[in-house]
């Protein structure tokens, strides 16, 4: 089957040629669908693309910084303006997949890929999509849970409020080093006055369909400092609620295993990012 593909030079006019054809995909850095084109996917037949500048812009506002969706991870690496997000982009498959794996590409990416996403789950990302929303940001939570409603958006940007400096910490846990797959990511976003906790940001990679926010260690870490005994609660609820996938990368019962360890070990950290 022949794959048409279609440039416009607005990202509006792209998303309105996406949600009026089924049959199209819009391609960001291309590590997705190129995928799926090599593989013989003929679930689409259009490909459609933006040259809008929108993609790639950093827009630093007061406290809060807009990111572009079409920045690719070497892009965030080479930014300073970015260096929250390093840890995360860091670990984003090798070089060649760097130079072409986006933003928002990685919020479409499926179980168990997704480590950017995962991070800004937990610095309270928000996401801006062209067409008809009318420029509203909605939370990244809402958006992962509803991504693959067709027709899907096509990602303009996300937002974060820059975080408390040392509040971050990232974990990657994967099989082969460094730039293996997920079997379980950790992104934590913890803020800080007095030595306590206070509004707690915990989320996981590859702990289930799509990135997630634990509601139960963020409420066990509440006003607690971060050593043994203050994490003590957070950590026995670790998996409390979650049913991991089992796949080629582990099992469930091995994720549910292990996932107390790393949490443990990213919470006893002495520095963060």
């Amino acid at each position: 089957m022949s794959i048409s593909v279609k440039t416009f030079p607005s990202a509006n006019e792209a998303a309105q040629a996406l949600s009026a054809d089924r049959t199209a995909r819009f391609l960001g850095g291309g590590t997705l669908i190129m995928r799926a084109v090599n593989e013989g996917d003929q679930s689409f037949s259009t490909i459609i693309r933006a040259n809008d500048p929108v993609f790639t812009q950093i827009q630093p506002q007061g406290d809060r910084i807009v990111i572009g969706a079409g920045l690719t991870m070497s892009q965030i690496l080479a930014s300073r303006e970015l260096e929250f997000l390093h840890a995360a982009a860091r670990v984003v498959g090798g070089p060649a997949i760097r130079n072409m794996a986006t933003v928002g590409g990685n919020l479409f990416a499926a179980h168990p890929y997704g480590d950017l996403a995962t991070f800004l789950l937990a610095v309270d990302a928000n996401v801006s999509v062209a067409g008809g929303s009318g420029g509203r940001e909605t939370p990244l939570a809402e958006f992962l849970r509803d991504r693959d409603r067709e027709p899907r958006p096509v990602v303009l940007s996300v937002t974060v409020t820059r975080p408390q400096h040392g509040a971050l910490r990232f974990k990657k846990v994967s099989r082969v080093k460094p730039k293996g797959i997920s079997m379980m990511t950790i992104a934590a976003n913890l803020p800080q006055q007095s030595g306590r906790v206070t509004g707690a940001r915990i989320a996981y990679g590859s702990m289930g369909p799509v990135p997630m926010r634990i509601a139960a260690v963020e409420q066990a870490l509440e006003g607690k400092s971060l050593d043994e005994a203050g994490i003590a609660q957070a950590v026995g609820a670790a998996t409390a609620g979650l049913e991991p996938p089992t796949d080629a990368i582990a099992s469930s019962w091995y994720r549910r295993e292990v996932a107390p360890v790393h949490l443990k070990r990213l919470l006893l950290e002495r520095q963060g990012i």
